[in-house]
C-alpha cells in the first residue's frame, strides 16, 4: 500500500474543503489510526462536507444523523420491525451500520443515546433487546460540537469523551481563503445548473485502507520517543513533579488510553510524512487533538481562563524531548 495513495485522498480533502488542512489531516489520521474523531467549531465550517469527500474518496457508505433532545437509541441502531405476511419479527438496520457515520451535534440528545453511540464506538457492535448486531470492519464515527450556542446541549460523559481518538477545534478561515471558498462554491452551483458530471475520483478501498493501517502500526518506534509518549501522559496524571503551576490547573489527567491513541496517531502522522520511523515531531503534532479532550481543569484554572491548549502547551515546555 502505497503512502501516494493516501496523500491523493488527503489532496481530494483539500480540495474539497478548502482552508481546513488541520481538520482533513486528523481525519485521514483517524482512518489510518482506527479511531474516531470529534471536531468542534461554528457552523458553516463544512464539517459534514469533510466526511461527505471523505466517502467520495474511498469504498465505503455514509450516513448523517442530526441529533435533537427526542432522538431515540433505535433511531441510531436500528429496531426489530413485525412482518404480517410472515409473523415474524425482522431486525431493521439503523444508520450506525454505516461505515462513516456523521453525529451532528452530538451533545444534543440524551444520555439514552449517548449510551447507544458509546457502545457503538468501543465495542464496534449494538445491542438491540436480546441481540448483539456486529458493526462494519471499517467504522468511523466524525461527531460535531457548536461552541457557540449551549442551550439544550447536554455535556458528553467523560467515559465517551475518552473513546473519541482525537478532538479537533477548527475555526474561521482567512479572507484568502473565504475568496476561494466563493469561487469554488459558485462553480459548483454552475456545473449543478448545467448538470455536469460529477469529476470522476480514485476511491481507495477498504483493503487498500486496511494494508494502510498495517504498515502504520509496523513503522518503527524507538524506545525513546516511546518513553517520552508515557511521560507526556504522566505529566497530566502527576503534573505537580512537572510545575506548581501545572499541578493548580489540571484535576484530573488522562487515561492509558491517551497513551495508546497518542502512539497511534504519532505514528499515522509519521507514515503520511512518509518517515518509516516516528519522530518526536511527529508525538507533538498530534499531542493538542489527543489531549485536548481528555483533561479536566480545576476550577480555579477555569476561573483564571486557563484552557486544556494552555495546559498542553505548557506539558511541551516541560517534558524533555529526547
Amino acid at each position: 500500500m502505497a503512502v501516494n495513495q493516501i496523500n491523493q485522498l488527503l489532496s481530494h480533502l483539500n480540495s474539497q474543503v478548502i482552508g481546513q488542512e488541520e481538520l482533513t489531516q486528523s481525519i485521514v489520521v483517524a482512518l489510518l489510526a482506527d479511531g474516531h474523531i470529534l471536531v468542534e467549531g461554528p457552523p458553516g465550517l463544512a464539517k459534514t462536507r469533510a466526511v461527505n469527500a471523505l466517502s467520495d474518496g474511498i469504498e465505503a457508505n455514509f450516513h448523517r444523523v442530526q441529533f435533537t433532545p427526542d432522538l431515540l437509541p433505535a433511531d441510531l441502531t436500528g429496531t426489530d420491525i413485525y412482518r404480517p405476511e410472515t409473523g415474524e419479527f425482522v431486525f431493521q438496520q439503523g444508520p450506525l451500520f454505516h461505515n462513516l457515520v456523521l453525529a451532528d451535534e452530538i451533545n444534543r440528545a440524551p444520555a439514552k443515546v449517548q449510551s447507544a453511540l458509546l457502545e457503538a464506538m468501543a465495542e464496534r457492535q449494538i445491542t438491540v433487546g436480546s441481540k448483539t448486531y456486529q458493526l462494519p470492519d471499517l467504522f468511523l464515527v466524525m461527531a460535531t460540537q457548536n461552541p457557540l450556542e449551549q442551550e439544550g446541549t447536554y455535556p458528553l460523559p467523560e467515559a465517551q469523551l475518552d473513546r473519541f481518538l482525537m478532538h479537533v477545534e477548527i475555526d474561521y478561515p482567512n479572507a484568502d481563503t473565504e475568496l476561494k471558498i466563493l469561487k469554488l462554491n459558485r462553480g459548483e452551483s454552475l456545473d449543478e445548473l448545467n448538470h455536469a458530471l460529477p469529476k470522476d475520483v480514485s476511491k481507495l478501498s477498504q483493503v487498500d485502507i486496511q494494508s494502510a493501517r498495517r504498515s502504520v502500526l509496523e513503522l518503527h518506534v524507538s524506545e525513546a520517543i516511546e518513553t517520552y509518549i508515557v511521560q507526556l501522559i504522566m505529566a497530566t496524571r502527576k503534573p505537580q513533579a512537572y510545575s506548581d503551576e501545572l499541578n493548580e490547573w489540571i484535576e484530573i489527567g488522562a487515561s492509558p488510553r491517551a497513551t495508546i491513541a497518542l502512539e497511534r496517531c504519532a505514528r499515522a502522522h509519521a507514515w503520511i510524512h512518509e518517515r518509516d520511523f516516528v519522530t518526536p515531531e511527529d508525538v507533538q503534532a498530534v499531542l493538542p487533538n489527543v489531549l485536548r479532550h481528555r483533561l479536566i481543569l480545576s476550577y480555579q484554572a477555569q476561573a483564571q481562563g486557563i484552557t486544556a491548549n494552555t495546559s498542553i502547551s505548557k506539558i511541551l515546555q516541560l517534558v524533555p524531548v529526547p
